[in-house]
């Protein structure tokens, strides 16, 4: 039962890609404010150095391919310690709304009554497009950006690639890939079917913004076979279309580690 007396409330914090510099002010003051964390499995421990010694963490890991905590569990700990008054953070790598379930989590908060705020953080599509110096969006080249899944709910079928590939071409649209790269066999051909070119530029960059960031500049037609060629695995970030054509990088060996 939820003590009146002191009531809980719980804050979503994008902790952004990984490199702590990128997170904002006002993440910083949540984090520090916080008597309970529950931090998804991509928040780094620079991220959480930020927390006061005595704040409870709790790991509630979730990443493709992996043993996950299931979500209704995660929100049932949010609920269970605003309910005794504890400031909650719950700390998700990039942006709460951008394939972080934040909108699930709003939801169940608000219908039972919990306060609850989202605090932004730069989403990793972002962060990966800016690691290589290029724009998600530029008036020559791109005058949209589409965030999409890679990742399918079980039983669904995802997005509809051949789809997704005509409006990026009739629209000149980037497309940024989240968990894509179990699939890219599949997206690879999808795209191609759904009619762009197999000479589209196409970036894979793993571990944005971290140390140990690797980035390889390819094009559609060959993007499963340089993602096996590599190595290159989750966490990744597929960026597909014209402005990777301004990557400097595209000369230089396939994968280069990130300059710290």
């Amino acid at each position: 039962m939820m003590d009146m007396n002191n009531p809980g409330k719980v804050t979503l914090v994008g902790a952004g890609p990984g490199d702590p510099d990128l997170l904002t002010l006002k993440a910083v003051k949540a984090i520090r404010a916080a008597t309970v964390l529950l931090v998804d499995d991509l928040v780094s421990a620079e991220v959480l150095a930020y927390a006061q010694p005595d704040a409870r963490v709790v790991h509630v890991g979730k990443r493709g391919g992996c043993k996950s905590t299931p979500q209704a569990f995660i929100e049932k700990l949010m609920l269970m310690a605003a309910s005794e008054g504890e400031n909650v953070v719950r700390l998700k790598g990039g942006d709460p709304f951008i394939f972080g379930r934040g909108g699930e989590e709003v939801e169940r908060l608000r219908a039972t009554g919990i306060a609850v705020e989202v605090v932004n953080g730069i989403t990793s599509g972002l962060a990966a497009a800016t690691s290589l110096g290029v724009p998600l969006t530029h008036r020559e080249h791109a005058h949209g950006v589409v965030f999409v899944t890679g990742h399918a709910q079980p039983g669904a079928t995802g997005p509809d690639w051949k789809q997704l590939a005509a409006t990026a071409r009739d629209a000149r649209l980037t497309l940024v890939i989240y968990m894509g790269v179990r699939g890219a066999g599949r997206i690879e051909s999808e795209l191609l079917a759904g009619g762009l070119p197999a000479s589209t530029p196409v970036a894979v960059i793993q571990h944005v913004s971290l140390p140990e960031q690797r980035h390889a500049v390819t094009t559609l037609g060959q993007l499963q076979a340089t993602i096996a060629r590599d190595g290159l695995a989750s966490p990744s970030v597929i960026v597909v279309g014209d402005v990777i054509c301004g990557v400097a990088a595209a000369a230089a060996p396939a994968v280069r580690a990130r300059t710290a």
